[in-house]
């Protein structure tokens, strides 16, 4: 047998793995079925979650507002980088272009909050798959690096003063946050965590569906074998464009989102430390994991107030005052992370029931 042909039956073997049936399904955690385990914590999930902004703070719900908004974006990376195998350090560009697409369209032409994010997202797509195209030539570091010079180009783009007119410059768009809708006896930062909260239900379907279909199969043969992928007709340079695409579509959707939520832009939102957190968000909720990205949100968002609580409680104790630690505790949390879950929550998940599964179902 040629070496083509082993690496294309290790590629079918790879793509038709998602077809079959999964046989941690039938496993049973303390006498039931793993499934019915997921099927229930699910449910608690959604119950959690639409109850959660009727008992928090308005702040707080602002807060877990902005930690979904982050997820979908982590999630259109992942996609990109977990399920196809392209590294990109350039995300916040694709955010930024979903955002000051929300804030122009509200502030200029009086738009709905609604219709702003379908058309961030065709934006971005088009953006993101456009991006994908030179990008073909381009892999691994080289790749990242590409990425990384689109980061940090925005910013300079939205200050350009031929633009200035729509972009508000260095100022930046002020956005009026929408009230809630039917007189709805809630505030707005409770409408818009529902409203958030259903976007996102959305985007991980979609992304789940994706996974599992033919595209995923495609984007996965083509992250582990593209000789092989593409000897079995897979068209490895439209995948990988698509994968762009989508990626950014994702990410430009959330950009428009933390635009109404936040209720301003400004080019310096959108740095290369955004792209940065969208990546340990990727890391620390699990590479190429649906639901890890809702980890990597919350951490990306609230760690860095723990790093600040912290700080705060050690200046107290040692009178550390003056002196700025907040990073070096947040990377103190990352290294722990790392370190101890190399493969993210995700993998602590899988770890953890892998375990339980072992127990004697009479405990």
């Amino acid at each position: 047998m040629s070496e083509t042909s082993v690496l294309q039956e290790k590629a079918r073997a790879r793509t038709d793995i998602s077809t079959r049936a999964n046989p941690f399904d039938k496993a049973t955690v303390f006498g039931f079925q793993l499934q019915g385990w997921r099927k229930l914590w699910l449910v608690v999930g959604l119950i959690v979650a639409i109850g959660l902004p009727l008992i928090v703070p308005d702040f707080t719900v602002f807060q877990l507002t902005q930690a979904m908004i982050y997820a979908m974006a982590i999630q259109g990376l992942n996609l990109l980088t977990g399920y196809n195998g392209q590294f990109s350090l350039g995300h916040s560009a694709f955010y930024a272009i979903g955002a000051y697409t929300a804030a122009i369209m509200m502030d200029s032409f009086d738009a709905s909050y609604v219709w702003t994010l379908p058309v961030a997202g065709i934006i971005s797509l088009v953006v993101g798959f456009l991006f994908g195209f030179p990008a073909l030539r381009l892999e691994g570091l080289h790749l990242a690096l590409a990425t990384f010079a689109l980061a940090i180009a925005t910013p300079q783009l939205l200050k350009w003063k031929p633009i200035e007119d729509w972009t508000g410059g260095v100022q930046g768009i002020f956005v009026f946050k929408p009230d809630p809708p039917f007189g709805l006896p809630i505030s707005q930062d409770q409408w818009l965590y529902y409203f958030s909260f259903a976007v996102l239900l959305i985007l991980f379907v979609c992304a789940w569906n994706i996974v599992r279909g033919r595209t995923g199969r495609a984007l996965i043969a083509i992250r582990d074998n593209p000789l092989s992928a593409k000897s079995m007709g897979i068209n490895t340079s439209l995948y990988k464009s698509l994968a762009f695409g989508v990626s950014a579509l994702y990410t430009g959707v959330a950009g428009a989102l933390g635009a109404i939520v936040v209720g301003f832009v400004a080019p310096d939102s959108f740095t290369f430390l955004l792209a940065v957190s969208f990546l340990v968000g990727l890391v620390v909720g699990g590479v190429a994991s649906i639901w890890g990205p809702i980890i990597g949100g919350i951490f990306v968002l609230f760690i860095p107030n723990i790093s600040e609580g912290v700080q705060g409680l050690l200046s107290g104790l040692f009178g550390w005052v003056g002196v700025n630690i907040t990073w070096l505790i947040y990377g103190v949390f990352l290294i722990l992370v790392v370190y101890f879950m190399p493969s993210g929550f995700a993998g602590l998940w899988r770890w953890a029931t892998g375990r339980l599964m072992k127990l004697p179902s009479r405990f």
